[in-house]
């Protein structure tokens, strides 16, 4: 575990030095818990993107695609129940003044009970943990805590508060009218993408003419108050969320959730992570608008995490919409109930939710991407390169072309082939430094494909291409060189 921390430690920095992420507003000691993504990082962060919009909207003929508005009239988040009940169960130690997230804290003291080789109480925590946050038992939470006596990890004290809850929204006032209510004013950034689906189910259904079952998919920003923000990006306060909402007949809810969740774990392995390296990890308890719920997911560096959430969430957020609305937010099938011989008719349908966070699956790709790698020459001597191994369909860069002298007529010829190429892929030019050293930062940029222009290539139109992922390097002409990548990428 402790390797796997510094590993970590390792990637976090390299993410900085290679222009994957840098710290938001660094210049005046940062913003917590709030991050910028570089060159490499945006680039990265859009392909992920695309790669899943693609799958969503394109392959399946009968999901679409929107982009709603962050800003939404105030009364869809009491209608989705995110005024009542978006909130944690917070817990303060009166010493070092640091809040912690309830179920955080526990975790973490189980943590350090498993490495001392208590398992068995750990898990006897954890489940007493999970039966209490089920009954919302904020003095059997406090009570679990005294008894452990689980310290601040900042005091080292167990002077604590009582467990209270705590919203998670983001205010903000729109509008420049004053108001004898503040509160007419106010809005919401918005906690989550999906409502932005929900409200606008009739819109799409309507002029797409879409007949049940069907999805929508969005992608955006989402954004919320976390208080225990950690771990680097894997929880921000600013994110971005890869969601679809796929909109069913009531009762069938359950063989569109187990679909879906079988769907989802494959896509996931289509990006190149192991099987191995995922799980299903039902929830206990559920959230108010859900008939069933479970996350995917993976083993990061710093233990099993939450990558995507598959839940079965009723008719719910229609339901709840409709009411608030005073808007019916019913669809007519006509397809006939073999039950009753007669149209199923109108109904609010139900909606089975598949919602990834595109910045925990950015830090997915990386923590399986990164390597730092030693070994022997044939002369005997040491050498080492430190790497990301990112898959090249979703690589920021995928070919860096490379002429070996900046004289001689090579940069020309490189010139050529990168016009040629880059209209078709991300391409990189560069001609600075001796050619292992450029070698050495594609490497650890991630760029699968390096081919470099020599003295030969004025003589028989070849160049040499090398391979990130072995460092195999193969002589191959010039007109063959972009639909080889253009094979390998896709």
């Amino acid at each position: 575990m402790a390797n796997e921390t510094n590993i970590f430690a390792a990637l976090i920095a390299h993410c900085k030095e290679y222009g994957y992420i840098f710290q938001s507003s660094e210049i005046y000691d940062g913003l917590a818990a709030v991050y910028d993504y570089g060159q490499n990082g945006a680039q990265l962060k859009k392909n992920i993107r695309d790669y899943w919009w693609k799958s969503m909207t394109q392959l399946n003929e009968n999901i679409v695609g929107i982009d709603a508005a962050i800003f939404m009239h105030p009364t869809t988040w009491k209608a989705s129940g995110h005024v009542d009940n978006f909130s944690d169960p917070m817990i303060d130690n009166k010493d070092s003044k640091k809040r912690y997230r309830v179920d955080h804290l526990i975790e973490g003291f189980a943590d350090e009970l498993k490495a001392a080789g208590q398992t068995e109480k750990a898990d006897a925590v954890l489940a007493e943990m999970d039966a209490l946050l089920a009954k919302d038992d904020f003095a059997g939470l406090k009570k679990l805590i005294d008894d452990n006596k689980m310290t601040c990890a900042i005091s080292k004290t167990c002077n604590w508060t009582d467990v209270r809850q705590f919203n998670l929204m983001f205010k903000t006032e729109f509008g420049a009218v004053a108001s004898d209510n503040p509160d007419d004013n106010i809005v919401y950034l918005r906690p989550e993408t999906a409502q932005g689906i929900f409200v606008n189910f009739l819109n799409v259904q309507k002029t797409g003419r879409m007949k049940i079952p069907f999805g929508i998919a969005q992608t955006g920003k989402a954004f919320r108050n976390e208080i225990v923000a950690r771990q680097f990006i894997f929880r921000m306060r600013e994110f971005e969320q890869m969601e679809m909402q796929y909109f069913i007949r009531p009762g069938s809810q359950m063989e569109w959730y187990n679909y879906w969740k079988e769907e989802r774990k494959k896509w996931h392995e289509s990006l190149g992570i192991p099987a191995e390296k995922l799980r299903f990890h039902d929830h206990i308890k559920l959230a108010h608008y859900a008939d069933a719920a479970l996350d995917i997911e993976f083993e990061f560096p710093f233990g099993w995490k939450e990558l995507e959430g598959i839940h079965s969430r009723t008719d719910h957020d229609l339901g709840s919409h409709q009411k608030y609305s005073k808007k019916k937010m019913q669809y007519f099938d006509n397809d006939i109930d073999p039950a009753t011989g007669k149209p199923y008719g109108n109904y609010v349908p139900y909606v089975v939710e598949t919602s990834v966070g595109l910045d925990r699956l950015f830090l997915t790709i990386l923590s399986l991407a990164y390597a730092e790698e030693k070994w022997t020459k044939e002369d005997g001597t040491e050498d080492s390169r430190v790497v990301l191994r990112i898959p090249a369909k979703i690589a920021p860069i995928k070919l860096a072309v490379l002429p070996l002298v900046k004289k001689d007529g090579l940069p020309e010829i490189a010139r050529e082939i990168m016009n040629e190429c880059k209209n078709s892929f991300m391409c990189f030019y560069e001609e600075k430094d001796a050619i292992g050293k450029r070698y050495r930062r594609m490497d650890a940029i991630g760029t699968p494909f390096c081919v470099t222009i020599d003295h030969q290539t004025k003589e028989d139109n070849t160049v040499t291409i090398r391979y990130r992922d072995t460092m195999v390097q193969e002589r191959i002409a010039i007109k063959d060189l972009k639909g080889l990548i253009q094979e390998k990428i896709n």
